[in-house]
């Protein structure tokens, strides 16, 4: 979605001249140049891209075939390490010589096999496309000079946010003509999971030292006021390069600070203001977003956001196309483009169900292993008259022989009537022919997955202009619409629509813009991330990400954190995340004061005293309970009103209390008794959370005011 954008920005700069330019992510462009002279490096022009989730797929049947216990060792982890060594040009053989613990032997292991098992089905992961395209660059003269002078100049956007495997690639696209721009922002580099390395701008002014540098200092999107918090939130990190940013734009409004109770009371205030300021200020639902740390920071603002009606769009929840019957589907194309991909077929060979279970399955796979061959070539090889399989091992049942024959029988029909098929008649011929439209109406939503089902025909439709023909580089259009399938990223399903509001993480937001931003969870532990405490180096990222997160926004910015959130089953109260106290107060305004102002009673009070909520200062110590939201405070009394007891002490949630033993508290919760009622409060100094009943409880309301 990026790198159209920038295709069409390019094509109104050019006036329509745009046509020759070469516009694409690192990935794609790799790809298509994999496509075109992979045959150097032994790879078919058809291989298959593999997804996140088709590695995972791989990654565990390379582990059970290395024998690596997956409750010992973590998929996710050895994932992660093979990306890591990919992503600095390390395949399995350099991983070798590196280890020296007893993880990076097991990593090893399974990286030898998950290698050679992608070479068998004709495949590459997302590393691969970089890594491999090195390896072509570096390794192929004479492919490496057709690049170099095809390509006279070679630009890089967001270039703080490569991997050293990205950087590479560039250096020798530009190794004759020298002609490289890279355009980053140190202080936005938040992608070190993803292997991004900072270190490639010091690498640049190495390898390019004559290179001029220009400092990008004019900020066109954010008002004063928010560009001169994001100044503020940034300092404290060590800066690769010293810059002063500055705006021609109006100071702008006040940066609000807002506090609630917990997640679902912060959650209600951040819609409701939505909703006042669609009413009352004529901003569009379409110019506010809702960011966040976690993404299960999302499930209390989809719900306030259903209670009030608010219409919204979620990015990075279940992708389009990870859905399961969408990427059942495109499995069964996959299979068509290439008979030897062994993970589409695993997951549709039984899909509708053909009485070909995982027993079977697993006879076919040792088979497979053991004549180096793929699932396919064993499915082909097998006569339901003659079961048994190859070696030692257990035969397979003649029943499950005879279904085995069946699918490879028609698969190879399949195949060969979509051959002179255009895409969307080849998905029609697989619904039909597979009987897995009727499947689908079979299934819990089963409406909803066939219009996800339309929806994928739809898209390939997009596809048919390159029917008839094949593409520039001589692939087909099946191949150039699987890539496109594998590439698509989180936000490439965010739409530009009025009427929605975005619900978005941090990471996501990052290159996007909004009128009106919204950033919850700013607390210790959340942002800054817990797990970034024990790393100087990390708590840096995090700050980077907040920065990230306020320069998101154009106009007005709210800062929101909850006085308790419970999804990591913490009770304890939460410190306001250290960023806040580095905004100084003269920037800020606090939601009271913002209320007042919109209703004309606090005219002239613009700038606060640093206060959230009018609970106390921010900063890292300042931990005081917020009010529950009218609405959030009847739902936890649960009607429990009715107590005599409660009437008399006027007790609710929310309500600051003191006893005798234990301290001032606050209320979590009341709930009615037959003829009492039971009381959750929160004490500090140690004594934690307390059931009481109020009867016996000598509870003393502490007067707020």
């Amino acid at each position: 979605k990026a790198a159209r954008e920038m295709r069409n920005r390019l094509s109104t700069l050019l006036d329509g001249q745009a046509e020759g330019l070469t516009a694409s992510t690192f990935h794609s462009f790799c790809a298509r140049m994999l496509r075109r002279d992979g045959h150097h490096l032994g790879l078919d022009s058809e291989f298959v891209i593999y997804d996140d989730d088709d590695q995972i797929a791989l990654l565990k049947r390379a582990m059970n075939e290395t024998d690596v216990d997956p409750k010992s060792w973590n998929v996710r982890s050895i994932q992660t390490a093979i990306s890591g060594a990919k992503s600095q040009l390390i395949d399995s053989r350099g991983y070798s010589e590196s280890r020296d613990s007893y993880f990076e032997e097991i990593v090893h292991r399974v990286f030898e096999r998950y290698e050679a098992m992608l070479v068998k089905a004709m495949a590459v992961d997302f590393d691969d496309l970089l890594l491999r395209a090195y390896h072509l660059l570096n390794g192929v003269p004479a492919v490496a000079r057709s690049y170099q002078e095809r390509y006279l100049h070679f630009m890089v956007d967001e270039f703080q946010d490569t991997n050293v495997a990205q950087y590479e690639v560039a250096r020798h696209m530009v190794a004759r003509h020298r002609n490289l721009c890279v355009v980053g922002d140190p202080d936005q580099s938040i992608y070190s999971w993803r292997h991004a390395d900072m270190r490639n701008i010091l690498s640049f002014k190495r390898d390019f030292p004559d290179a001029a540098e220009i400092a990008l200092e004019q900020n066109y999107r954010s008002t004063k006021a928010i560009l001169g918090a994001a100044q503020r939130v940034i300092n404290p990190n060590p800066r690769l390069i010293d810059m002063k940013l500055w705006t021609d734009n109006a100071e702008g409004l006040p940066i609000i600070l807002a506090e609630g109770f917990d997640a679902e009371d912060e959650a209600e205030k951040v819609i409701r203001e939505v909703k006042a300021l669609a009413s009352s200020e004529g901003h569009r639902l379409g110019d506010m977003a809702v960011m966040y740390r976690v993404n299960a920071q999302s499930r209390a603002l989809e719900e306030a956001c259903v209670r009030y009606s608010v219409p919204y769009q979620l990015i990075g929840g279940l992708r389009f196309y990870h859905r399961q019957e969408v990427k059942d589907v495109v499995a069964y194309l996959r299979l068509l483009a290439n008979p030897g991909d062994d993970v589409s077929l695993a997951r549709i060979i039984n899909v509708p169900q053909r009485g070909i279970g995982q027993r079977t399955m697993d006879q076919l796979t040792r088979m497979s292993r053991e004549s180096g061959s793929t699932l396919w070539d064993q499915i082909r090889q097998i006569a339901p008259a003659e079961p048994r399989g190859k070696g030692n091992g257990p035969s397979i049942a003649p029943r499950s022989a005879k279904a085995l024959a069946s699918f490879g029988d028609m698969m190879s029909s399949l195949a060969e009537e979509a051959s002179g098929l255009d895409l969307v008649a080849k998905i029609d011929l697989v619904l039909q022919r597979t009987r897995y439209r009727q499947y689908v109406e079979t299934l819990e939503r089963g409406e909803e997955r066939l219009q996800n089902l339309d929806e994928l025909k739809s898209t390939a439709g997009s596809f048919l202009q390159l029917e008839g023909e094949e593409t520039e580089d001589g692939i087909s259009p099946l191949s150039v619409f699987l890539e496109s399938v594998s590439l698509v990223s989180d936000t490439d399903n965010l739409n530009d629509r009025d009427d929605a509001i975005t619900l978005i993480t941090l990471h996501q937001a990052k290159g996007l813009e909004f009128p009106v931003v919204f950033m919850v969870g700013m607390e210790e532990g959340l942002l800054p991330h817990s797990r970034s405490m024990d790393s100087e180096e990390q708590l840096q990222e995090e700050r980077r990400l907040c920065y990230v997160g306020v320069t998101r926004a154009q106009s007005r910015l709210y800062l929101m954190r909850a006085f308790r959130r419970g999804f990591w089953g913490d009770s304890t109260p939460n410190l306001p995340s250290r960023f806040l106290s580095d905004i100084p107060a003269r920037l800020t305004m606090s939601e009271d004061a913002a209320r007042r102002a919109r209703s004309g009673r606090g005219r002239g009070t613009k700038q606060s005293s640093g206060k959230v909520s009018g609970t106390g200062p921010v900063g890292a110590k300042a931990v005081k309970q917020s009010t529950p939201s009218p609405s959030r405070r009847r739902r936890r009394t649960r009607s429990s009103e009715g107590s005599g007891g409660l009437r008399a002490h006027r007790i609710g949630t929310g309500d600051r209390v003191r006893h005798g033993s234990f301290g001032d508290g606050v209320v979590v919760s009341v709930e009615s008794l037959s003829s009492d009622a039971q009381v959750t409060v929160a004490f500090g100094e140690g004594h934690g959370v307390k059931r009481l009943l109020l009867s016996h409880a000598a509870l003393e309301k502490i007067d707020q005011r």
